[in-house]
């Protein structure tokens, strides 16, 4: 377990992998990670400094002879996501990620492995560290806080980097060459509520739905996985129309970018009501299983008698809450007409959290067309200020807009065709790359995204396969050998 990994090759990347899975990095918590590779830049005794937002950045001359290449920008971010079974003891901002070789991929003990965007981290670092590699001059670009709020890359100021070529090592499948990504939205809305007492003559239950794969908000959102906070709303709607549930507290899903895997409520019933709600729960608990038996076969629903609460959530916002929730859209709203499969737009109804008479609901919208993405705010709003609840979209970001015509992308095609025997296929990816954000910024510069085969990001079931970590590797170093001149 874990050290295994470094008997893997390419050597170079997996040592350089295994140091960053020692390392605790959660979003908005880069302070160690980011220590750990500005010592690692100027331990080579390369340039390596800090932006004013916490970007690091590391610059190493071109290989002698090599200096009139166009300059490339290895980019990626140092933040991971943190997600972790419920049965899983571990703290994401102290210990390490434990890594296993599963057959072919390469996975985590009940967390998330954090190849997203470990593996492009891990790929700088090596060329940075080679003393055999030919290039031209590179600069690396490891943004903070990407998972989260793209902050390193909104915050990067123009001028502070010299290369015309970015390289964006954060897309997941190899063998795909990635020139356009969705631009997204933060959707927040909240309720306020009174707390009343607890009717007599009650009996409170604990809700669990447990056991949903989950998964990236945008990667995997095309694959019809159960979201647990539409699941809970349906046990709770019902719940509420015929067995007379009220609703003391709910708490599903953690991260706006990850489908939510779990969703916990504590309601109160009539104690005459319970034997019948209970028989209901096991039969809608089936019903569910049965709908998503293909994709989530280890789907939970639970009702576990528990302690009479102190508080419920007054009975209006109950409704309008169940109600709004139930309304809100999610999943796939439309595929693209452009590119066969490819998710034009989505939402994620991602976070429902009641705290200090406030539920909040957090969601994040994804479009690859701002005007769709604009008319799912406007359906979404309808919603909730439908049912009184208060509303801010924030955390706007573009999208990158393809371009067929990519000097980087026609040298690329080629190298691949070569060295593999085969064209790599050209997609959009229905997730926020970074690059439409740094392309506004830095609007001269050709990007290319591409990296090894990743599986299941955002989620404790995340693992990357070997072979790909490998010819990823040896594509990349192909590609810095081959880039034209100024």
């Amino acid at each position: 377990m874990s050290k295994d990994i470094l008997n893997l090759e390419p050597k170079t990347l997996w040592k350089n992998f295994y140091s960053l899975t020692q390392i605790p990095r959660p979003s908005k918590k880069e302070e160690k990670i980011r220590e750990f590779i500005i010592n690692f830049g100027k331990n080579l005794g390369l340039e390596t400094f800090v932006d004013e937002i916490g970007n690091v950045i590391i610059r190493k001359p071109a290989t002698p002879g090599m200096e009139q290449l166009k300059g490339v920008i290895l980019q990626g971010h140092l933040d991971m996501v943190p997600q972790k079974n419920s049965d899983k003891v571990h703290d994401f901002e102290k210990d390490p990620i434990e890594t296993i070789i599963d057959g072919e991929w390469v996975r985590a003990n009940g967390t998330t492995l954090g190849s997203d965007n470990g593996m492009g981290v891990s790929a700088a670092m090596s060329i940075l560290e080679s003393k055999v590699i030919s290039h031209g001059p590179i600069e690396v670009l490891l943004t903070t806080d990407e998972e989260t709020g793209m902050t390193g890359a909104t915050g990067l100021k123009p001028g502070i980097l010299k290369g015309e070529i970015l390289i964006n090592m954060d897309s997941e499948d190899e063998g795909e060459l990635y020139i356009g990504c969705a631009g997204g939205t933060n959707g927040n809305f909240h309720f306020a509520y009174s707390e009343v007492s607890v009717p007599g003559g009650h009996t409170a239950f604990k809700i669990n739905v447990t056991g949903l794969k989950g998964g990236h908000s945008g990667v995997d959102i095309h694959l019809g996985r159960g979201n647990a906070n539409k699941i809970m709303t349906r046990l709770l709607w019902y719940g509420a129309h015929n067995y007379g549930v009220r609703l003391s507290s709910i708490d599903g899903g953690s991260l706006r970018n990850a489908i939510p895997r779990e969703a916990f409520a504590v309601v109160s019933l009539p104690t005459a009501r319970k034997d019948e709600f209970l028989r209901w729960v096991n039969g809608f608990s089936q019903t569910v299983k049965k709908e998503l038996t293909a994709i989530d076969p280890d789907l939970k629903i639970e009702a576990i008698s528990c302690g009479l609460p102190n508080n419920l959530i007054d009975e209006t916002t109950q409704h309008n809450l169940l109600y709004s929730l139930y309304g809100c859209p999610n999943g796939v709203i439309r595929m693209s007409n452009e590119m066969k499969g490819l998710v034009e737009t989505s939402t994620n109804l991602a976070i429902v959290k009641s705290e200090n008479g406030v539920i909040k609901i957090q969601c994040l919208l994804r479009s690859s067309v701002d005007s769709a993405k604009d008319d799912l705010e406007q359906m979404m709003q309808s919603v909730f200020e439908l049912a009184g609840a208060g509303f801010v979209f924030d955390g706007k970001y573009p999208g990158w807009k393809p371009n067929p015509d990519s000097d980087i992308l026609k040298i690329i095609l080629d190298i691949y065709n070569k060295k593999f025997g085969k064209i790599p296929e050209i997609r959009a990816i229905h997730a926020g790359l970074e690059c439409g954000i740094l392309g506004g910024t830095y609007p001269a510069w050709d990007m290319i995204s591409f990296g090894p085969t990743i599986r299941y990001p955002h989620s404790p079931d995340e693992k990357v396969n070997i072979v790909t970590v490998q010819r990823f590797w040896d594509f990349l170093v192909e590609t810095l050998k081959h880039i034209p001149t100024r």
